[in-house]
């Protein structure tokens, strides 16, 4: 009826509600409601940023999936040699969704300098290498061209420049040992071209990017011989499904593994991420809710003579709930706002100013990402709104026992 959507509003708007008992209890409810929403914002954003963020430089450095020979027992350096001869390269047309094939290969080095020495593992990579990660991780210099004439030019980690003391343009020795003891080792001196930082810190230190034909020197390998192939697919929500798929259209005398398997601790861990939101959206909206059933419940206890006049006026008992949960729902609407603005405004400052950095060695990032989507900030708007609105049901039932007569005289 028009009389009740009168009265809705001037519950609302009138200066005696916002300067009655309830006022205070009403403002901590709308701060609960705007507190949660900022708080479910982050976690969601940093969560899925975080999980993006490792999942992406460990493709960067390893592909979606790799392709081996059997006989690699998982080592980190090519022993066996691939040939390129295969019916999945340079294009993997039996498997949909896939959207580059690599060869490379890695070798064992040991970086020697005047006064220092580093154990690390040379990536060989070629022309066909896709450098879309690295160019992201350039940090100074620029990226090797190994698409010419064979050169020493590498690119190395900023982990390692620091604890190397390199710079752009310095010339250094990687010595590759033999399996013979008795034989020279290989010898050969790099040029530093570029200066990459991933943030993952495991990886950093443990590669330096160069070109594979030194490599297929040094192993004696042909021309079209690699150590293994790294494949990159379109989707990550399809990696299980299109690892399957790769396993079973390559030659039986090789093997196939996925990132998640070959990293399983890695990815394991940032599952739990997702435990971790769950858990703070679940508390967050019972500890919102809780406040809104206060803040109704000393709103109905506030107006109990009104309510009493309502139904003696012929009023039901629907219609008048039907008032208080406007009031709620305004309330919250109100309280996403202001959550909204400051939810939004903490997020796009952490995206584009860095304002809380993380340790690299137990996050794999330099700073918090986030991940920035409207439709996961808008269902989280309406989820909340809708949830609140069904809890609030249970205190507005207490509508339904009080006594015209006895809330007439209530004081």
């Amino acid at each position: 009826m028009n009389y009740e959507f009168f009265i809705a509003k001037r519950i609302i708007g009138s200066k005696a509600y916002k300067s009655s008992i309830s006022a205070p209890i009403i403002k901590i409810g709308i701060a609960a409601i705007a507190i949660g929403i900022v708080v479910m914002m982050i976690a969601i954003a940093t969560g899925i940023g975080l999980q993006q963020k490792i999942r992406d430089k460990v493709v960067a450095f390893n592909g979606h999936v790799t392709i081996t020979n059997y006989d690699s027992n998982n080592s980190q350096e090519s022993v066996f040699p691939i040939s390129k001869s295969q019916d999945f390269y340079p294009e993997f047309k039996t498997v949909e969704g896939v959207k580059h094939v690599q060869g490379v290969a890695s070798k064992f080095g040991v970086i020697r300098t005047e006064s220092d020495f580093e154990g690390i593992y040379l990536k060989g990579v070629g022309a066909d290498y896709n450098w879309k990660y690295f160019k992201e991780f350039l940090v100074e210099g620029k990226l090797p061209d190994y698409s010419q004439k064979r050169n020493e030019d590498v690119l190395i980690s900023k982990y390692l420049a620091n604890r190397l003391n390199f710079n752009i343009g310095d010339n250094f020795q990687m010595v590759f040992p033999k399996d013979d003891p008795e034989k020279l080792p290989n010898i050969i001196t790099y040029n530093v071209v570029g200066v990459y930082n991933s943030g993952f810190q495991e990886l950093d230190k443990q590669y330096l990017i160069g070109d594979i034909r030194h490599l297929q020197r040094i192993n004696r390998w042909k021309k079209d011989q690699v150590g293994n192939f790294e494949v990159f697919i379109n989707d990550y929500d399809e990696l299980d499904e299109k690892g399957v798929e790769i396993h079973q259209n390559i030659s039986s005398l090789l093997d196939s593994q996925t990132i998640t398997n070959r990293y399983y601790s890695i990815f394991e861990w940032i599952k739990i991420f997702d435990k971790n939101i769950y858990g703070i959206i679940g508390i967050m909206i019972l500890v919102a809710g809780i406040n809104m059933i206060t803040a109704l419940l000393v709103l109905i206890l506030e107006r109990t003579r009104m309510i009493g006049v309502l139904k003696t006026l012929g009023s039901s008992n629907w219609s008048i709930r039907k008032l208080f949960l406007y009031n709620a729902s305004y309330l919250i609407l109100l309280g996403l706002l202001w959550g909204n603005i400051s939810g939004l405004g903490l997020l796009f400052a952490q995206k584009y100013f860095k304002l809380f950095p993380l340790d690299p060695s137990v996050y794999y990032v330099t700073e918090a990402p986030v991940y920035i989507s409207f439709g996961y900030i808008l269902a989280l708007n309406i989820g909340t709104l809708i949830l609140c609105l069904l809890m609030l049901l249970v205190p507005s039932y207490i509508i339904t026992k009080i006594s015209p007569v006895k809330a007439i005289r209530f004081d």
